[in-house]
């Protein structure tokens, strides 16, 4: 459809300069983990220093229990939360300009912004930061920044160069007050789930490093294996990571129940029917069927934490093939890519 006003293309253009914002946040991101240093969680149990006098620099060596002397320990440093800080404002400025993007996106075709692949992976990109920011405004989680939105920019970046659709009116079988419900449903699950997946692979990360130091209590090298994980020692608590991946992931749940109910409405209305076993309509409830299991797991006693993590990572999988795979190569009834 013709555009005259030029909304759309103002629209791709506002998309293109988010995605090189996130980019950008990213590399700041990335920066704050690395150089930053932080205090470990565990430390080896140690004798009580003794004070025995001062040295000529001022600093006061320190005898030990056992007659050993050594200076005392100096306190991690970390690099000022500058760059942090750059990359948070960053993600926001980016957040602003995409959502601007997807509300001119609407504007310039007259319906819903999420009509077709492109349109549909921006909107699961906004959530997800909407998501990770929304978790930073609640938690001092920001130096893992990285690990959120470098995925989500690559998405991004991929639905801009390989799944672009140009702007036009949505298709005949799609002009239903349902995709409102139905699609946005879709569009929030799956952007929580990616927030939700990513933390648990963290908290796998995270428990891998401890289980590391507990293994090499007893060795001759304990410090070799806290040096082993240096990606590890920056992590927050593997308990708040497993704890914030589960409350997302019940958002999730929630959320792509309401899709799948909302969808099979959609379905009896135009197609006479509630449930095909559809190939997008069996992704569905095999997504479900992983969240399900995951949250169950969770809330066992005998499978929180590594075992329920990797339930959520296969879940998010499972989004990821369904996504793609499912929309781009498999012909069905809900084959409405526009690619």
């Amino acid at each position: 459809m013709p555009d005259p006003t030029g909304l759309a293309v103002l629209s791709d253009w506002l998309f293109t300069s988010a995605v090189g914002v996130y980019m950008l946040a990213s590399l700041f991101g990335a920066f704050e983990y690395v150089l930053a240093r932080y205090r470990p969680r565990r430390a080896e149990a140690r004798p009580e220093p003794v004070a025995v006098g001062a040295g000529a620099g001022g600093v006061a060596p320190t005898a030990r229990v056992d007659g050993s002397s050594e200076r005392p320990p100096v306190r991690p440093v970390a690099l000022p939360p500058r760059l942090g800080r750059m990359g948070v404002a960053l993600t926001v400025l980016g957040a602003v300009l995409h959502l601007s993007s997807v509300v001119l996106r609407g504007i310039a075709t007259e319906r819903v912004p999420w009509a077709n692949m492109y349109e549909y992976i921006s909107a699961v990109g906004l959530v997800a930061v909407g998501t990770w920011l929304y978790v930073l405004r609640r938690h001092p989680v920001r130096r893992v920044a990285v690990f959120v939105l470098l995925p989500i920019s690559l998405l991004l970046f991929l639905a801009g160069n390989l799944l672009y659709a140009e702007a036009a009116a949505v298709q005949p079988a799609l002009r239903s007050y349902w995709i409102v419900i139905h699609v946005a449903a879709a569009i929030m699950a799956s952007g929580v789930f990616l927030v939700s997946g990513v933390t648990s692979a963290l908290h796998l990360v995270s428990t891998g490093r401890l289980a590391d130091l507990t293994d090499s209590t007893d060795s001759a090298e304990p410090a070799k294996a806290t040096r082993a994980r240096p990606v590890a020692d920056r992590l927050p608590p593997p308990e708040f990571l497993d704890r914030l991946a589960y409350r997302s992931g019940v958002f999730g749940f929630l959320t792509i129940t309401v899709a799948i109910v909302t969808g099979a409405i959609w379905a009896e209305a135009a197609w006479g029917r509630y449930w095909d076993w559809d190939p997008k309509e069996t992704a569905a409830f095999v997504t479900w069927v992983c969240y399900a299991a995951y949250l169950h797991a969770r809330a066992t006693s005998g499978w929180r934490a590594r075992r329920a993590a990797w339930l959520n990572i296969i879940g998010l999988v499972v989004v990821l093939f369904n996504l793609f795979f499912i929309n781009l190569v498999i012909a069905g009834l809900h084959s409405y890519a526009g690619v």
